[in-house]
């Protein structure tokens, strides 16, 4: 540190505090003035000297003297015990001073609930996360990369995403405690951004499974993967928005395609943090991180949990990774569309082609059952259309072959028509 003031200590050593510099050393105790005394701290006698000794007095004389003496001090005991004892337990601050806080010392065991939370929450987790490697085969052009994906069964079941493993020649899957398996994709979904992957394992640490179907905007989201090689990382925000639809990529940009009904978060996800889970406060699982926005910064973007439920339960169950599917093309009804097409009502799907093809798949479900370009479906089984809850996801907890009642408007007339669902093709 240097200094411009003109009237600091040219003779002083430069090895000394800017203070010793500026000022000079600090007065020693021998600097006192001669002659001056004090008494101890924390003591009411004087000094005292006496020239002669006193005269030695005779036992009886010296016995009221020593009981008013012993009495004495005891008394004085207490009250200097009483004194010390207020003084030690917490001084008055004065008028107009300032004084420390009561358990001011204490500042770093103060934690606040919501943190102490996310602590518990990752502590939960972390254990269950794992890292992905794929590698391509050169000659095919397949992928090579890194992701993020969580254990769901302990026998070796793991979600990720699909683009973490899709068209990878082989998949090393490493585990929090640092052993690696080899790992094979089991099925990739044909609705969503997500596979399911199976490790030869077994007693693997789980993530519990939450459920996506009461989030809340506001309330706490946790982030947990393994972005730019950084494994075991924890980001945190909160849910920021829910029935999100974008046009997306992952998180290396190298893809994108539109992906529906997704939780938007500003807990940050980065290259690697794909296929990772999004966990809330409680440590269960929400969402799979799966991607950023193209067009703005700090948006981070998970599916649903309650949506990768299905195929999980089908991986479980030994069958083939299936989504059900009605056939046709719809446009989500608002206010807005209500108005400039003089719609009866303001919300449900519309079946239209916006590219000037069929509205109804030939053949498809929807097909069979009569329905047509121009219907409106407003509820499925009952359960109302809305921002919330468009018509994909209220069919996607049925598998498919159920047979589904779907109440739909036609002319300004209300009818209700049973739907048999069929199997989504890969390509849907």
């Amino acid at each position: 540190m240097t200094t411009n003031d003109p009237n600091r200590f040219t003779d002083r050593d430069p090895t000394e505090t800017v203070e010793v510099q500026r000022y000079g050393p600090t007065p020693t105790r021998d600097a006192r003035p001669e002659g001056w005394q004090a008494a101890p701290a924390w003591t009411s006698r004087q000094p005292h000297v006496s020239a002669t000794p006193p005269p030695r007095r005779g036992l009886t004389t010296a016995l009221p003297v020593i009981a008013i003496a012993v009495v004495a001090g005891i008394i004085s005991g207490a009250l200097s015990a009483v004194a010390v004892s207020n003084i030690v337990r917490e001084p008055a601050a004065p008028v107009g001073g300032v004084a420390a806080t009561r358990d001011a010392d204490n500042v770093s065991d103060v934690r606040i609930d919501e943190s102490s939370a996310v602590i518990e929450a990752v502590d939960q987790v972390t254990p269950a996360v794992v890292t992905i490697q794929s590698s391509g085969d050169s000659l095919l052009g397949g992928a090579s990369g890194t992701g993020s994906g969580f254990i769901y069964q302990p026998d070796g079941w793991i979600l990720t995403n699909r683009h973490v493993v899709e068209e990878a020649a082989e998949l090393q899957v490493v585990l929090n405690d640092g052993r690696q398996f080899p790992g094979e994709v089991y099925g990739i979904d044909t609705l969503t951004d997500l596979a399911i992957v199976k490790i030869d394992a077994s007693d693997l640490p789980v993530a519990p499974i939450g459920s996506s179907a009461h989030l809340e905007p506001g309330q706490v989201a946790i982030a947990i993967g393994n972005p730019l090689g950084y494994e075991n990382t924890v980001t945190t925000g909160v849910v920021s928005g829910l029935g999100r639809r974008i046009t997306a990529s992952d998180a290396t940009q190298t893809s994108a395609e539109t992906l529906n009904n997704l939780i938007q978060t500003d807990a940050a996800i980065n290259p690697g943090n794909s296929g990772g889970p999004l966990v809330n406060s409680a440590g269960q699982v929400i969402g799979v991180n799966t991607a950023v926005s193209q067009n703005a910064q700090g948006l981070g973007f998970a599916i649903p949990i309650d949506v990768a439920r299905p195929i999980m339960q089908q991986a479980l169950d030994g069958a083939e990774l299936t989504r059900p599917w009605i056939g046709v093309y719809y446009v989500p009804v608002d206010a807005t569309l209500a108005s400039e097409q003089d719609l009866p009502v303001d919300y449900g799907a519309l079946i239209s082609a916006t590219d000037g093809g069929d509205a109804v798949f030939p053949g498809s479900p929807a097909a069979d059952a009569g329905l047509q370009a121009g219907d409106i479906i407003v509820s499925v089984d009952g359960n109302q259309l809305s921002a919330d809850a468009d018509l994909s996801t209220l069919i996607l907890p049925h598998a498919p072959g159920d047979t589904i009642t779907l109440r739909i408007l036609r002319d300004n007339s209300a009818r209700e028509v049973d739907v048999t669902l069929g199997e989504l093709p890969a390509e849907g």
